[in-house]
């Protein structure tokens, strides 16, 4: 399946319906989280759950390590719709890093293949059989990342430069970087 000629990724109907599942299972977690541990702590402080102290004090302890990565999750669902919303699918091939589900090297070019790494959460985006190699569909600014999903546009997911290499890529919209949200105010990409 190659990319559609859409003049955005969002025209694209599997692509708008994977993220509202995607903000909807990210909003799910945020509220799960939050409510688990707001009930938990209100009744630790107000001496409510009085017999099962040290379960539910293990389970609060459990919670606070995941809640930030999960809120950061939540509020960058926005930049996700906005990458999606501001460039097209293009479809390149990849491949993931050996012992580093989080990553996957994208060939833009010959010369330029630079390691995406994917936040917040890392996703089987190709056949691993393969040596995870093959193809995937990319959204965005090879200079400062974007949006990555499976062929089909289904799974969209965050992708961010691994480390700053966004130089070597010459060309692209800095006024269309900055409205997605992939370039700050600086200049420099958005690492979230």
């Amino acid at each position: 399946m190659t990319a559609p000629r859409t003049k955005v990724a969002w025209d694209h109907p599997p692509t708008a319906a994977g993220y509202k599942r995607m903000a909807f299972r990210r909003g799910a977690w945020m509220v799960g989280l939050t409510s688990t541990f707001v009930i938990l702590s209100a009744g630790l402080r107000l001496h409510v759950i009085t017999q099962a102290v040290v379960p539910l004090s293990a389970v609060v302890i459990a919670i606070i390590p995941f809640l930030p990565v999960v809120v950061i999750a939540y509020c960058t669902r926005r930049r996700v719709a906005s990458v999606l919303q501001a460039y097209p699918w293009r479809e390149l091939s990849c491949q993931h890093v050996a012992q580093r589900p989080s990553l996957i090297a994208v060939a833009f070019t010959q010369d330029f293949s630079p390691a995406l790494r994917m936040f917040p959460f890392p996703v089987q985006l190709t056949d691993r059989e393969n040596g995870g190699s093959g193809t995937i569909w990319f959204a965005g600014d090879p200079r400062f990342g974007g949006v990555a999903s499976p062929v089909g546009g289904h799974h969209p997911v965050r992708v961010v430069l691994n480390t700053v290499s966004g130089e070597a890529w010459v060309g692209g919209d800095d006024g269309l970087a900055r409205r997605a949200g992939l370039m700050g105010r600086s200049g420099k990409g958005t690492r979230t």
